[in-house]
């Protein structure tokens, strides 16, 4: 009796002390992820419906970490061109960064940009570009210098193209004009006689062309259909002039310094996932986008092959003046741009103009 009484009381005793061990409690990381533009943009759309699901179903598989996420866009805490410096100060601790907007303190982000007229895929791109940014440490420095851990890059659009108020067939129908864009793209206006670019952002072109303050506008058919351009541009010129990277999500630094390796490694797998996605995203839409843009009403015409060779060979050597600009001050900038082209060849594509034909 005793004996059955001795092990009864060591197996509660033993059960108990199960029962006391506490079990390991998930940590809960708070995460601020901030963009000027407004939560349709695809590319923001696309941050909320698949980057952050996918964080949280690979955090989950162990358990360790959950996120509490605060999603703030369409300029609650920045504007468009607010980011970059939102995330250095802390406003927010990811950000998806429109870089085009910052040619100064982000130069080498403009590789795709100073490299027209040779790929229409969104896919391409953003795997070339951010092949770059891993193999060379110049992107990932200018970055840090903002106090951000860069994570990848974004393509979002398939091909800019040409939006007019008026009917337009050639260049002629640009030259004297004043046009629209967002960035170095205003230097492909230099091969067009008299033509004038304007500085904007995605969300300002409907005003501009409304209103009188332009004739044009360069930006691609998703963005053209989304933000109803066809109501105040129903003109578009197919001219294929290229997919370019425009968007990088980072981190702060001080923010990322604090994270758990498990949460930091699951960010960079799920930030390339995100770059893939985006840009399959932006092709899959693309079509659709022309077929939307026409039935709002607006009429494209294709550019004759012979017309787009002269305004290829028409634009000031861009691609050369960046890289020099570049290897001056210490970067490797003839180096990306070979091996940046070397990629895009290796996909398939043969540029019509050899941008690095004249570097030493």
């Amino acid at each position: 009796m005793l004996k059955n009484w001795t092990r009864r009381s060591a197996l509660g005793l033993a059960l108990a002390g199960l029962v006391a061990v506490p079990a390991i409690a998930t940590e809960t990381i708070k995460a601020v992820v901030i963009d000027g533009y407004p939560a349709k943009a695809m590319w923001v759309k696309e941050f909320s419906a698949f980057f952050i699901p996918e964080v949280d179903k690979r955090l989950a598989e162990t358990g360790n970490y959950k996120m509490e996420w605060q999603e703030s866009y369409g300029g609650s805490i920045v504007k468009p061109k607010g980011v970059l410096e939102g995330v250095k100060l802390g406003l927010g601790d990811i950000g998806i960064v429109t870089t085009i907007f910052h040619s100064s303190k982000l130069p080498s982000q403009a590789i795709s940009a100073v490299t027209p007229f040779i790929v229409a895929d969104a896919r391409v791109v953003a795997k070339a570009v951010d092949e770059i940014a891993r193999e060379f440490p110049t992107m990932q420095n200018e970055f840090a210098k903002q106090n951000q851990v860069y994570l990848a890059t974004g393509v979002v659009l398939d091909t800019y193209q040409i939006f007019s108020k008026t009917p337009i067939n050639s260049l002629a129908d640009i030259e004297g004009d004043k046009v629209a864009g967002a960035g170095m793209n205003l230097r492909y206006l230099e091969g067009i006689n008299g033509a004038a670019g304007v500085r904007g952002g995605l969300t300002d072109f409907y005003n501009m062309l409304q209103t009188g303050l332009v004739d044009h506008a360069m930006l691609w058919p998703e963005a053209a259909n989304r933000f109803k351009i066809a109501e105040v541009a129903p003109y578009m010129l197919q001219a294929d002039i290229g997919a370019v990277n425009s968007k990088t999500v980072t981190v702060n630094a001080d923010y990322w310094a604090s994270l758990p390796d498990e949460v930091k490694g699951v960010l960079q797998e799920v930030a390339v996932l995100y770059r893939d996605h985006i840009a399959a995203e932006a092709m899959n839409r693309a079509g659709k986008s022309r077929d939307g843009y026409v039935k709002s009403g607006g009429t494209i015409v294709e550019m004759e092959a012979a017309e787009r060779a002269a305004w290829i060979a028409a634009i000031p050597a861009i691609a050369e003046e960046w890289a020099t600009k570049l290897d001056e001050s210490g970067e490797p900038g003839s180096e990306m741009l070979r091996a940046y082209l070397g990629k895009l060849t290796a996909a398939g594509y043969s540029p019509a103009r050899d941008w690095a034909a004249d570097l030493d």
